[in-house]
C-alpha cells in the first residue's frame, strides 16, 4: 500500500472533444485507486463536470487554485482549473483543444519538475488539434521532451504480457530505414535497460527486433541490420548490458511474450504497436522513458467516433494512473 496522500499525481484532462474526461472521471470513481495515489486532474471544471454527468456519477468536482488546496476527500476530484477556451468540438480536432492541451501540459510539467507532484498522467490529446492550434509537436513525447529539454528519450509500452521500447517514434514509415543507424540503435537499447529498471526489473534481457524480414537474411533482404543494428548490439554487449540479436521481428515478440525476454528493443511504431495492442488493447500503457520526471498515459488515442457517448473504458487510464504511482526514475547510464 502506497502513502496515497504524499503520492500525488497530476492528470492532464487531454483532448476536451475526445475520450479524456469520460476515462478520467471514471477511472477516479474507482474505490481502490486512492490507494494507490492522490490524484489532481489539471483542466477544465466545468468540462470535467459534464464528464461527470455524462457518466452517471456521484462525484463531485473540486476547483483549486493549487496542489497545496487539495484534500484527499471522498466523492470529490480535485481539479486545477487551467483558464483556457471552454468551447470545443466533441467527437472532433479543434483549434481551441489543442491550445488548451497544450496549457494542461505545461502547469503538469512545472508542478511535477518543482516537486509538487510524484508523478504525471496525460491523457490522449490530438495530433490534428496540435497542428490546428499551430503547434509542430507530433505528439505528447515530443512535446514533454522540449518541456524537460530532454535530448535521449523514447516511447515505453507496459503491460503484464509484453514491454517494449521505440527506436523511432511518430515518423512516416518510409522514413524509418534511412533512421536506424548504430547511435540511434545503441541509445534505445540503454533507454530499454532504464526504462525495464523503472518498473523494477534490475538486470533486464534485452531484444532488439530487426527491421527487414528475417532480420535482413545476413544482408539478403536488407542492410540495416549489418550497417547499424549488430554493431549496436555489440557495443551494448561490451558496455555490459544483457542484450541479443537482431532476431526476425515476426519471433522475437513471441519469445518476449513467453518469457524469453523482459523488453524488446523495436525498429519502428507499428513493429511494436501491432502486436502489444493484440495483447494488450485495454490495459496498456505507454511509458516516457529519458524524462526527469515520471510520465504515462493510456496507450488509446483520442478515440473522437465514441467520445462523449458514455461508451468509454477507463481499464488504460487506470493502469496508468496505478503504474504512475508505483514507478521510479532509473538513473542515466
Amino acid at each position: 500500500m502506497y502513502n496515497s496522500f504524499v503520492n500525488k499525481i497530476a492528470i492532464t484532462m487531454g483532448e476536451p472533444g475526445g475520450i479524456g474526461p469520460e476515462v478520467i472521471v471514471k477511472s477516479l470513481s474507482c474505490s481502490d485507486i486512492r490507494d494507490y495515489c492522490t490524484p489532481i486532474v489539471i483542466g477544465n471544471a466545468g468540462i470535467l463536470q459534464e464528464a461527470v454527468k455524462l457518466a452517471g456519477l456521484t462525484l463531485k468536482v473540486q476547483p483549486v487554485s493549487n496542489v497545496l488546496d487539495v484534500k484527499p476527500l471522498k466523492g470529490t476530484i480535485a481539479a486545477i482549473h487551467v483558464k483556457s477556451p471552454s468551447r470545443f468540438k466533441k467527437g472532433a480536432a479543434s483549434k481551441n483543444a489543442g491550445r488548451a492541451v497544450v496549457q494542461y501540459i505545461q502547469r503538469a510539467v512545472e508542478m511535477a519538475l518543482k516537486k509538487e507532484v510524484k508523478s504525471i498522467v496525460t491523457a490522449p490529446l490530438s495530433k490534428e488539434s496540435l497542428k490546428l492550434a499551430g503547434f509542430q509537436w507530433r505528439g505528447h513525447t515530443e512535446l514533454l521532451a522540449e518541456l524537460t529539454s530532454t535530448k535521449d528519450f523514447t516511447m515505453m509500452f507496459v503491460s503484464d504480457k509484453l514491454k517494449f521500447v521505440l527506436s523511432t517514434l511518430h515518423v512516416p514509415l518510409r522514413d524509418v530505414p534511412g533512421m536506424i543507424k548504430e547511435k540511434l540503435v545503441f541509445k534505445t537499447i540503454v533507454l530499454a535497460k532504464r526504462g525495464a529498471e523503472m518498473i523494477g526489473i534490475k538486470k533486464p534481457r534485452i531484444a532488439v527486433a530487426g527491421l527487414n524480414p528475417h532480420a535482413g537474411e545476413s544482408g539478403l533482404m536488407g542492410k540495416e541490420e549489418m550497417r547499424a543494428i549488430i554493431p549496436a548490439v555489440n557495443n551494448a554487449r561490451k558496455k555490459g548490458l544483457n542484450v541479443s540479436g537482431p532476431y526476425p521481428p515476426d519471433v522475437v515478440f513471441y519469445k518476449a511474450y513467453n518469457g524469453y525476454f523482459d523488453i524488446v528493443v523495436s525498429m519502428y511504431h507499428d513493429q511494436g504497436l501491432i502486436p502489444f495492442k493484440m495483447l494488450a488493447f485495454d490495459s496498456g500503457v505507454n511509458v516516457t522513458v529519458g524524462l526527469p520526471i515520471i510520465r504515462t498515459s493510456p496507450d488509446h488515442g483520442t478515440g473522437f467516433d465514441i467520445a462523449w457517448k458514455n461508451i468509454a473504458n477507463p481499464s488504460s487510464m487506470l493502469e496508468a494512473i496505478k503504474l504512475a504511482s508505483k514507478l521510479r526514475l532509473s538513473t542515466k547510464h
